[in-house]
């Protein structure tokens, strides 16, 4: 893991006024394989209203892979992720149902 990156926690505020952070809040997300419950241009659009920053390629700087249900074997985008939590990034890798889950957390 890597102590320089923050990890979001969700915190629930007694003034209501005030909103948590998306768990998607300004972190960098990669997408790799077609999704089955949605269209890319969708899934973009929902990261983008979280506050999400969408990445083409993995780096060192983002912090989550989305694998999409209709992929064959690992994409060298899945790879790459994987290599870089072997050296100690911390990068999540979603699969498609967890993202549709993420994505339910909405701003309260």
């Amino acid at each position: 893991m890597n102590p320089e990156k923050d990890n979001l926690e969700v915190i629930l505020f007694s003034n209501s006024s005030h909103r948590f952070a998306h768990p998607f809040y300004n972190k960098r997300i990669v997408f790799t394989g077609a999704l089955s419950t949605m269209t890319r241009s969708e899934a973009l659009r929902k990261v983008r209203y979280f506050g999400g920053i969408l990445q083409g390629a993995v780096t060192r700087e983002t912090d989550f892979v989305i694998l999409g249900d209709k992929r064959r074997g690992k994409s060298s985008k899945q790879l790459k992720a994987e290599q870089l939590i072997r050296l100690g990034e911390d990068i999540q890798i979603l699969l498609e149902d967890d993202f549709i889950w993420v994505l339910s957390i909405v701003n309260g």
